[in-house]
């Protein structure tokens, strides 16, 4: 029996990453188009093994069974082989790109906390954390990108950093069921998730307050890292600048519900996604044409309605989701 008999093709490993992509990240399957192809490739590969060691922990069915999953997952990176088509991928994807094996070692190290108690102190320990399940994330999407300037990695991790800040702040209700409080108790006391699930009184105060304070910092890596765009290829400014600021886009809509994580999804719907998207290529001097390859695929009539439409008219939140 060869090894193509033994092992998943690597097309049918790639088109299951497209397909999680396109499910599961709805914002990053709409930057995406606005990469090269290469890029884009390795970009939704990329998205496909995080999304897969993700999946590891969450759909584990004890702790113990999502550990051992992870350990292996881990012993797979570090010796370079492995039976499982997603990791096989992630081999062939750091060959290609040469980034270090300590990389996505650290992000399965922070994936692995979230097995644990999850009760954030402070700041510091929260940017810790959003270092190693994002800022990793940044570091390898630049090597994805063939960014070879170290200058541009501080910039990759901020932009990692405030994307899961903005996660954690959208999603508090939703980590509290499972057991996590990820804002900080330097923030909201050392209330147990339990309280967050459906807050009231000062337990909701709090916890409004300390969405305010996150996203603003959030805010501030955010445009840490769009200082750094210039370290990127041309072609590929566009696409990490939309899905940038999309992102962010989500701590807006935080905002004008007041802080309110509780009652619905914060999303951000096609039309925003349009408007934000034809913003962000009007600042890097983008053309018609991108913005129509960017929306190609939604509603029908979109890109030409939206074409006809004032940015700051078409900000207005859709249905869809927004990660």
């Amino acid at each position: 029996m060869t090894s193509l008999t033994l092992h998943k093709p690597a097309d049918a490993v790639h088109a299951a990453a497209d397909d999680v992509l396109a499910q599961r990240g709805h914002t990053f399957h709409w930057a995406r188009r606005l990469l090269g192809g290469r890029h884009a490739a390795r970009a939704t590969r990329l998205y496909g093994f995080c999304r897969h060691i993700d999946d590891l922990a969450d759909e584990g069915l004890s702790p113990a069974a999502a550990r051992a999953a992870l350990a292996k997952a881990r012993a797979a990176l570090r010796s370079g082989q492995s039976d499982d088509p997603a990791l096989r991928d992630m081999l062939q994807l750091m060959g290609q790109c040469g980034f270090d094996v300590g990389i996505p070692l650290e992000l399965i190290r922070g994936i692995e906390g979230d097995l644990g108690t999850v009760r954030m102190a402070d700041t510091a320990e929260l940017l810790t954390y959003c270092y190693r399940v994002a800022g990793t994330v940044g570091l390898m999407m630049t090597a994805a990108l063939d960014v070879s300037a170290p200058e541009a990695l501080p910039h990759a991790i901020d932009l990692g950093i405030a994307m899961q800040l903005t996660n954690i702040c959208r999603d508090v209700r939703e980590d509290a069921l499972r057991g996590r409080r990820y804002l900080p108790a330097t923030l909201v006391g050392a209330v147990e998730p339990a309280a967050l699930v459906n807050p009231t009184g000062e337990v909701r105060e709090a916890a409004v307050q300390a969405v305010h304070a996150l996203l603003a910092l959030a805010d501030h890596h955010y445009a840490r890292g769009e200082q750094g765009l210039h370290h990127l290829p041309v072609a590929a400014r566009a696409g990490i600048l939309v899905a940038a600021r999309i992102y962010q886009e989500i701590g807006v809509v935080l905002r004008q519900r007041q802080g309110d994580c509780w009652s619905s999804r914060a999303m951000v719907g096609s039309a925003a996604k349009a408007a934000i998207t034809r913003g962000a290529l009007s600042a890097l001097g983008g053309t018609r044409q991108q913005l129509q390859t960017a929306v190609v695929g939604t509603a029908p009539r979109l890109s030409w309605r939206l074409a006809r439409t004032d940015a700051g008219a078409a900000r207005a939140t859709e249905g869809g989701h927004g990660d």
